[in-house]
């Protein structure tokens, strides 16, 4: 679902961008950090194929912005790479927890 989300508002054509609190690049990094980490609990055996799935959308997603009256950047790639690394150490922190806790 909120990778839907994530597309269809990054890919629907607007004349101007609604000003809204933070950053650009802050926005682009929690919501990939907001993706990846329930998919990271859930599935941690799989968690490198995701990262990568999703990085690999978002690249493809930059791509085809300018064919839809959007600006795609590197950088926006940049912090939802960084958004998907961070739910990852979060992940494993918390997994690497739990393991200690259970001793």
């Amino acid at each position: 679902m909120i990778l839907i989300l994530i597309t269809v508002t990054s890919l629907y054509p607007v004349e101007y961008l609604p000003k809204v609190p933070g950053s650009d690049k802050t926005h682009h990094f929690v919501a990939y950090c907001a993706l990846m980490l329930p998919v990271a609990l859930r599935r941690p055996k799989y968690w490198l194929a995701y990262a990568l799935l999703f990085i690999i959308w978002s690249g493809l997603i930059e791509l085809i912005q300018p064919h839809v009256n959007r600006y795609g950047e590197w950088l926006d790639l940049a912090a939802n790479a960084g958004g998907v690394l961070l739910a990852v150490i979060i992940t494993q922190i918390y997994y690497g927890l739990t393991l200690i806790w259970r001793k």
